[in-house]
């Protein structure tokens, strides 16, 4: 068994879409319309098999949970970077709204930002010095 597809939900796709590859990097997978959404998924460009795809949040359910892991500060995912300055730097030179800088949590590194599209996001460095 392993982790190929894991969901995120966003408030507008083709938003999160431009986020996600011009401003994070991934690059985009599937783009299948499907009724009035789309099946999009996207990757690392570093490789691997993992892919995320970005749900459309129109379950009131899901709403609610996106909401409140927002107002919570509870980023609903996280992705790891080799080098944090930099990325911190490198995302922040785009616009990308940080809620936590850069802070030593022990094994690691971590900061979160805003994806625009309703989430906070981690990203995280496992070695440091």
């Amino acid at each position: 068994m392993r982790i190929r597809l894991n969901s995120i939900f966003v408030d507008d796709q083709q938003k999160a879409l431009d986020f996600y590859t011009s401003i994070l990097g991934f690059e985009k997978r599937e783009d299948i319309p499907v009724g009035e959404f789309r099946w999009l998924t996207f990757a690392s460009p570093e490789g691997g098999d993992a892919e995320l795809s970005l749900e459309p949040n129109v379950n009131p359910a899901a709403k609610a949970y996106q909401e409140a892991l927002f107002e919570q500060g509870i980023p609903i995912t996280a992705f790891e970077v080799d080098d944090m300055d930099l990325e911190f730097q490198r995302l922040s030179a785009l616009g990308v709204a940080f809620t936590t800088n850069p802070t030593d949590a022990g094994p690691v590194i971590m900061a979160v930002f805003a994806d625009t599209c309703g989430n906070l996001i981690q990203i995280y460095q496992t070695s440091h010095e």
